[in-house]
């Protein structure tokens, strides 16, 4: 280590740019060497134009406290994570793999069930799973295609080894942070991808419209396709209106939209417009009031009647939620063995159900030593870190597992990986997680990278912008690029 990351620190956890003996890994080189050309003078005015470039852009999230949302920038940090290219196929390969496995999950669960009826997850299981939607068995959908945009969250562990940490397969958020976050770096270091043979990220809002198109219902060669949003107070409007506007194709809200003969139309100063594709970014509840909740203002009537009689398709479709609840996680290494007949490229983290009289005590038990998370919260929600907690939430957590043990899985404390990120005036430690982004459509393609996340308090191994976590670029590596 030299120049600016002379007092740079391991921390004894896997740093992605030093080694442990603080030699920088080879991908890395050219970063540490444009790096430890600056100081802190130098490095500034970039961090700001940075910070300046996302604010006049409107990239914000909301977090939520109490009963109050705070719109904030989301915080970057210029230090990108690099992915080789040997490393990126492993992930490719098993991103691919999973994704597979949860479409023929899904499939078989609203038709034959042979996965319960052999045996492998107990129905007890898909029963009770909060996002299950039986009203719809035996419906078929475009392509058998259910999860169309998935993005499966990744971590390293203390040796490195990329683990699966969860799956979203219902309304995945992010992506148009990595898209942002590459502009920006760009414009900070325009000259550093001129050293780096890195892979675009680009062609993503063009490659989901793709998807969207090629799942029309009935064939349609040429379909209408909008993205629904709740509105403009949604914590992730920023996202939803600039897919919409990178794949040129309209925004609605509920409003926007009616429901006549089983066909879904929107209002335009024309007339109406009939649809026949819908990229949702509401979650099923809040789909149908005359389907599911009767007091969402969010949702269009008739909508799901459209959708059954095939008139309208919904990405993702109604129901995926089955297959990220976090007690189906832990079976999906099963669903590869029984559905695909390979062992998983991608482990899961280890992982206890308090469903299981066995895996319960256990967890209750080490209650201090354990991550215990709800099966259906997200964004760092509904999740315990056994070793900061307070004895008042764990036992919070205790009664919770005792009452309703289906809601409740445990883990044990991955150390996650860190990434050098600059602070006040130096670069330290923190920790990260990756979130690629999955399309099914007539192919399956992966945007070279994903959201990188990064836990911005030191020591804290929650990333989620929700609580306060920020992003880096990711970059993968071309082929032709050579380590120096």
């Amino acid at each position: 280590m030299k120049g600016f990351f002379g007092k740079y620190e391991t921390g004894g956890f896997f740093d992605e740019m030093f080694d442990a003996e603080g030699n920088v890994r080879p991908h890395y080189s050219k970063i540490l060497e444009r790096f430890s050309e600056m100081d802190v003078s130098s490095f500034e005015p970039k961090r700001a134009l940075a910070e300046k470039t996302y604010l006049n852009q409107g990239i914000t999230f909301t977090v939520y406290s109490g009963d109050e949302g705070t719109e904030r920038i989301m915080p970057f940090d210029l230090v990108p994570r690099i992915i080789p290219a040997d490393e990126w196929r492993l992930l490719e390969q098993g991103l691919e793999q999973r994704l597979r496995a949860l479409n023929l999950f899904l499939h078989d669960i609203y038709h034959d069930q042979r996965i319960v009826k052999e045996g492998v997850i107990p129905l007890e299981i898909i029963r009770t799973a909060k996002h299950y939607r039986p009203e719809l068995v035996g419906l078929d959908v475009p392509h058998d295609i259910y999860i169309h945009i998935c993005g499966s969250d990744l971590i390293r562990g203390a040796d490195g080894t990329y683990l699966v940490l969860e799956d979203n397969g219902r309304c995945p958020s992010g992506v148009s942070y990595l898209l942002e976050n590459r502009q920006a770096m760009k414009r900070v270091f325009p000259k550093l991808f001129s050293r780096h043979a890195v892979r675009s990220v680009d062609r993503y809002p063009q490659e989901l419209l793709e998807v969207l198109r090629y799942v029309a219902p009935q064939g349609n060669l040429d379909p209408t396709v909008v993205v629904l949003t709740p509105g403009i107070y949604n914590s992730a409007y920023f996202e939803h209106s600039f897919l919409a506007r990178s794949m040129g194709i309209e925004i609605v809200v509920s409003q926007d939209l009616v429901v006549k003969d089983a066909c879904v139309y929107m209002k335009t100063t024309k007339g109406l417009k009939k649809v026949d594709v819908i990229y949702r970014r509401i979650d099923d509840d809040f789909l149908d009031p005359t389907v599911f909740r009767k007091d969402s203002v969010l949702g269009v009537p008739g909508i799901v009647n459209a959708y059954r009689e095939g008139n309208v398709n919904l990405c993702n479709a109604l129901g995926t939620g089955v297959a990220d609840d976090k007690v189906t996680y832990y079976y999906v290494p099963a669903m590869i063995k029984f559905y695909l007949g390979e062992d998983p490229i991608l482990p899961n983290v280890e992982t206890y159900l308090s469903a299981v009289d066995s895996d319960r005590k256990f967890i209750l038990e080490n209650l201090e030593n354990l991550v215990v998370k709800a099966a259906n919260e997200s964004g760092g929600y509904g999740m315990m870190i056994g070793p900061n907690a307070s004895r008042e939430e764990i036992e919070k957590f205790r009664a919770a597992i005792i009452a309703d043990p289906r809601g409740y899985i445990a883990q044990p404390v991955i150390s996650l990986s860190r990434s050098p990120c600059y602070f006040d005036g130096k670069f330290e430690g923190r920790h990260i997680d990756l979130r690629p982004y999955i399309l099914m459509g007539e192919k399956t393609t992966i945007v070279p990278g994903g959201l990188t996340r990064v836990a911005m308090r030191k020591g804290s191994l929650v990333v989620n912008s929700s609580q306060g976590g920020g992003s880096k670029d990711t970059w993968v590596l071309d082929e032709t690029e050579v380590a120096c």
